[in-house]
């Protein structure tokens, strides 16, 4: 049986999910935990922004050193731990508050494993299904 063509991308974001991501539940799970590191590093940063806080003044609020502060606001940092991120709210006067969203379409874990369940090709990079 041929395969169908399909129409040709011109979505740069698209073209990328495509080739690097369609039908690859690992690299689609990957993606969404350094998604989640980046989005924690910039609300750390964005918060010590808006306190006018150098990352020197903020770890010593905090009780840490200025490195701890500058790793915890790289984008490829995995180790954010509650209890630091929540030493940092109290340090700036917020709290510390987790939402349990709904997996990604397709994507389960079972015993641990990436199992793919259907297909993808409408999940754009970057944007929620």
């Amino acid at each position: 049986m041929p395969k169908s063509k399909r129409k040709p991308a011109t979505d740069a974001v698209a073209i990328i999910h495509r080739r690097y991501y369609e039908g690859k539940p690992d690299r689609l799970v990957a993606l969404d935990q350094a998604r989640a590191n980046d989005d924690v590093a910039r609300k750390i940063a964005a918060l010590r922004t808006e306190a006018g806080l150098s990352q020197r003044q903020l770890a010593k609020l905090v009780g840490t050193t200025a490195s701890v502060i500058c790793r915890l606001e790289d984008a490829d940092y995995k180790g954010h731990s509650l209890a630091m991120l929540q030493r940092i709210a109290a340090a700036l006067d917020r709290r510390v508050t987790i939402n349990f969203v709904k997996a990604q379409a397709g994507i389960r874990r079972l015993r641990g494993k990436v199992v793919w369940e259907g297909d993808l090709s409408e999940t754009r990079a970057g944007h929620a299904p």
